[in-house]
């Protein structure tokens, strides 16, 4: 009997030691982590620039609260404000829902009363606080919470007509994922954010773009909303930018983030100097190795050798963040049979398998993993693999 509540499937391996693409269960057996702890350890396991920063920051300053100021703070604010282009303010937080939060709110704040309602997407995960689910656009989700908060509103994932039907004077922003993870890994359609942009200008309402899942090198650039021709007024972040360490972070062009004032909003534990300073050591690492642009190039590699699998009908995504397409609804077998073989890919649908390898996979590690799945896909059984490193 466990003593964790029941909020999660029963757990199939218990994992004690990760180093780079690969994890070590409890009998030393090993995996490639195709997965990355939902697209979290970008830059792989135990990796040793955000383990030194941990260290020496436990060893310096753990906590003072947000009422006084810390170095790796203000760095790491610095950076992503010059990755975004510049022109914004940061506020950090432990998580991707609390980013979505503060974003919710900065929208309502700058909205006013009675123009607070947000426009988010069927298909769309935004977080699983009362508010961030409501906006999240799967109503499988909410029956058991009602009644959730009031001012959300889903329209279909890049149809933009519906948008534009549902942008009445209410509407104060639209929160939008550049692709749609837990739909399946689902991008924008061409033309779609840049249509959307167009309209919340016409409208007056602001452009959120949840980056939790794809920001920071995923899709190949360090946001996926610059693979389009936008410029949206808040992006929410989190996942890859700790490597594993919570934190998470609201960015809001500097006229918006100023409708903020003190005792607006607020975290205890939000940007705390630990967090700050493993995010500070994962953004110089992915800088210094050029990540995003060797995840779109990694990228290629995955989906070119998925598409070579006959039991692979499609592959969608961007960059790093991938899913195979199977032609039956199987994908939690395969799945279960993967995890089997040494491989950790998710079922995101009964239909796909979400691969999200950290952004530093090798050309050999990707093709070990192909090579895992082609085994599985056709039926047979990989080669047993034991215990190493």
């Amino acid at each position: 009997m466990t003593s964790l509540m029941p909020t999660y499937p029963p757990q199939a391996v218990t994992f004690v030691r990760g180093r780079g693409t690969e994890l070590f269960d409890e009998s030393g057996k090993r995996y490639l982590d195709f997965l990355s702890g939902l697209a979290v350890t970008s830059l792989g396991h135990a990796h040793p620039a955000v383990a030194e920063a941990v260290c020496e920051q436990a060893r310096t300053l753990l906590h003072v609260s947000n009422l006084y100021g810390t170095v790796p703070q203000r760095e790491v604010a610095a950076t992503l404000d010059r990755l975004l282009g510049g022109g914004g303010k940061v506020f950090f937080c432990n998580s991707g829902a609390e980013a979505n939060e503060c974003a919710i709110k900065l929208a309502r704040k700058s909205g006013g009363r009675g123009r607070h309602v947000v426009v988010s997407a069927y298909g769309s995960f935004h977080g699983r606080t009362l508010a961030t689910l409501h906006a999240t656009g799967q109503p499988e989700k909410h029956e058991a919470f009602q009644p959730l908060p009031e001012g959300f509103r889903h329209v279909a994932w890049n149809d933009l007509g519906a948008l534009r039907a549902a942008l009445d004077p209410s509407v104060a922003a639209v929160l939008l994922e550049p692709v749609q993870g837990e739909a399946g890994v689902l991008p924008a359609s061409p033309g779609y954010l840049e249509g959307v942009r167009r309209l919340c200008d016409e409208r007056q309402a602001l452009l959120i773009v949840d980056e939790v899942q794809t920001g920071l090198g995923r899709t190949g650039r360090w946001f996926g909303f610059q693979h389009f021709d936008v410029k949206p007024d808040v992006v929410t972040m989190a996942k890859a930018l700790g490597n594993g360490v919570p934190i998470g972070a609201c960015w809001a062009r500097a006229d918006v983030a100023d409708v903020f004032k003190p005792g607006d909003h607020a975290t205890t534990f939000g940007g705390q100097p630990l967090a700050t300073a493993a995010a500070a050591a994962v953004l110089s690492t992915m800088e210094a190795e050029r990540l995003p642009e060797r995840a779109r190039v990694a990228g290629g590699r995955l989906t070119a050798a998925l598409g070579e699998l006959a039991e692979v009908v499609a592959v969608r995504g961007m960059g790093l963040l991938l899913a195979a397409c199977l032609a039956e609804p199987v994908a939690r077998d395969v799945a279960a049979r993967c995890l089997d073989a040494g491989l950790v890919v998710n079922p995101v649908t009964d239909d796909a398998l979400r691969m999200a390898p950290p952004l530093n996979v090798t050309d050999a590690e990707i093709d070990e993993a192909v090579g895992i799945l082609a085994v599985v896909l056709s039926g047979g059984r990989p080669a047993a693999r034991g215990a190493q490193g």
